[in-house]
């Protein structure tokens, strides 16, 4: 007989995406399992590139740290095209990260297996841990509208067989489910099972991806390497240690299963490769003793036609998205999918906030995977094309690639991904902070803390914790004009009908701080500020109350007013999302704006789960 159990969160696949979302979840105290048919994780190769924006985004989960202690930094790319003598030659080099609000200005390469043990160990302090093998078998999801719209109800029933169960009857488990997150890779069993297709194209672009150790005398190898010849296309992949990964460009369609059309790694071996990209790097030479990992791949460039069913089943990473590795997109888009589900997920599950919040996991990434898969569609074409020459005008230049690798800089590097305007990002009022974009993350800058002047990071003032962060840009709290201003500013936050006293509350007679943090900013400089001057509401702690002024060191600081184009004597309310991306800026004095923002997604109602 099958045992039986219930779940806020069951997560399926335990690849980066599931990963991520078990460990932001399990972070907020959320009753959370994630299982995975493999039984162990990746030893080698697979995804190996992550984004600036993604370690912004890992390092608000207190992640960041080892991820830069263990992996590659690649900080430049050069470029090889051919050259007069029948080989190739370097035809320049650039940053290999070029959005100019980077934090990490460069991007770490460490394999995937290395990736996922950092969420594991994370987990496993937290007494958290994956459950495998086990493989799911059935699922159901309720069709009574009522239950489906109750965030306390369990309408997900999710049949789940342990594959080294030493009985048949101890292999079963029914799981009873709120939410269900299906992260189970580029052949998802829960897409499947509920109809939902992949749209878009397989390319004819085919590619070999090799991890070794080279012994070369090729100038670049410690570079990212975009290399277009007349005997095909490679790139170079500097990685953790003495290692390396090449792409190599394939031409043998021979290679492509003629009823499938999937590539069949048997028609194809290391030597193949390893002769390709002798052939394409000439007149450098290379040679590798040891093949940690390999594969073949065709590039296919898909988006599902929806990634959740009645917000209570969500797909995330490859199961709802699939292109090309070369501009090391796939494990960061996965990853950020469910950074961005994990916040409305808690919210809702403390009763925070109303269930339609989820309504908008789908519409910020499915955009932004379309958006993906249109650059990439554009990037392949360049990168798998015939490099200009004499003979070959028609060809691609180095120009046109390198024009087309810094324009989509901002978009590669997650910096510049832009969620669309909806209730939970309000543009109205952006002319108050025109030089921060609201739908995009919050732009580093180091702020002075007013009581001590010790410099901070912004984005680390603002951690993956669930709560809404209220940045109050004061203006110059010595200026008696801007004291005044807030005070009258705090009066109105402490009303009974202000956002804070109505969805703040978790317990009877208490403003609560598990919803909101809110970081004050003067304009005032270090020398003569006094935080005491703050109105008490807006400085919950002495920690909150900070500066915009250079450091003791001045190498840094300073800039925040002037980057965001705030103006000093205005000042500004800005809200940054749990996922650390800005949601409205508001006109000080105008507490009202803030009211009606969070009225259209939040919920007074506080009790609706034991995480409450």
């Amino acid at each position: 007989m099958s045992t039986k159990s219930n779940v806020d969160v069951l997560i399926i696949g335990a690849g980066p995406a599931g990963l991520m979302c078990a460990h932001g979840l399990a972070r907020a105290g959320v009753n959370v399992r994630i299982v995975d048919q493999r039984p162990s994780m990746v030893p080698a190769g697979q995804a190996d590139g992550i984004q600036p924006r993604t370690i912004e985004v890992l390092q608000s989960y207190g992640l960041a740290e080892r991820l830069l202690r263990e992996g590659n930094q690649m900080h430049m790319a050069a470029f090889y095209n051919p050259g007069p003598n029948g080989g190739i030659e370097r035809t320049g080099r650039a940053p290999d990260v070029t959005a100019s609000t980077a934090r990490y200005p460069f991007e770490v390469t460490l394999h995937q297996g290395a990736i996922e043990s950092i969420f594991l160990d994370s987990l496993y302090l937290m007494g958290r841990a994956v459950e495998r093998p086990i493989k799911p078998t059935s699922i159901e999801l309720s069709q009574n509208e009522a239950e489906l719209r109750d965030p306390r109800a369990y309408p997900v029933k999710v049949h789940l067989k342990r594959l080294n169960a030493a009985d048949e009857q101890s292999s079963t488990e029914i799981v009873n489910a709120r939410f269900v997150v299906g992260a189970d890779g580029a052949h998802s069993w829960v897409r499947k099972n509920f109809g939902i297709q992949m749209e878009g194209e397989q390319t004819e672009y085919i590619w070999g991806v090799i991890d070794t150790v080279p012994e070369t005398n090729f100038p670049d190898i410690r570079n990212r390497c975009v290399i277009h010849s007349e005997s095909g296309s490679c790139m170079v992949i500097p990685r953790e240690g003495d290692k390396v990964r090449l792409y190599i460009q394939l031409s043998d369609k021979q290679v492509v299963d003629s009823a499938t059309g999937r590539v069949d790694k048997g028609r194809v071996s290391t030597d193949h490769l390893l002769q390709a990209v002798k052939k394409i790097i000439k007149p450098y030479t290379i040679d590798v003793r040891e093949i940690e990992w390999w594969t073949i791949y065709i590039i296919g460039q898909r988006v599902a036609s929806k990634f959740s069913i009645h917000d209570r089943v969500f797909i995330a990473g490859d199961a709802c998205h699939t292109h090309s590795p070369k501009a090391g997109q796939g494990m960061n888009a996965s990853m950020n999918d469910t950074h961005n589900l994990i916040w409305k997920l808690v919210h809702i599950l403390r009763g925070w906030a109303d269930i339609s919040l989820l309504k908008f996991y789908e519409f910020e990434r499915r955009k932004y995977a379309q958006d993906l898969i249109n650059f990439d569609r554009q990037f392949s074409a360049l990168f798998s094309g015939k490099p200009r020459t004499q003979e070959n005008q028609d060809g691609v230049s180095h120009e046109r690639f390198l024009e087309t690798f810094q324009t989509f800089g901002g978009f590669t590097s997650g910096i510049g991904i832009h969620y669309a305007p909806s209730t939970i990002t309000d543009v109205t009022y952006q002319f108050l902070a025109p030089g921060l974009p609201i739908g995009q993350r919050i732009i580093p800058q180091i702020l002075i803390r007013a009581p001590d002047s010790r410099p901070y990071e912004l984005q680390d003032l603002c951690p993956a914790d669930a709560k809404f962060k209220i940045l109050i840009f004061l203006g110059d709290i010595a200026d008696p004009v801007q004291a005044e201003r807030a005070q009258k500013f705090a009066e109105a936050l402490g009303k009974p009908g202000s956002f804070l006293s109505k969805y703040g509350r978790t317990k009877p007679g208490m403003v609560g701080w598990k919803v909101f943090d809110l970081l004050t900013i003067c304009a005032t400089r270090k020398e003569v500020v006094n935080y005491l001057d703050v109105p008490a509401f807006l400085r919950p702690h002495w920690t909150k109350v900070f500066v915009d002024d250079v450091s003791i060191a001045l190498n840094a600081g300073g800039r925040a007013y002037s980057t965001y184009g705030i103006d000093r004597n205005a000042g500004a309310t800005v809200v940054v999302r749990p996922d650390g991306y800005v949601g409205i800026v508001a006109p000080l004095e105008d507490v009202g704006v803030l009211n009606t923002y969070f009225a259209g997604f939040m919920t007074q109602r506080s009790t609706a789960s034991s995480h409450s």
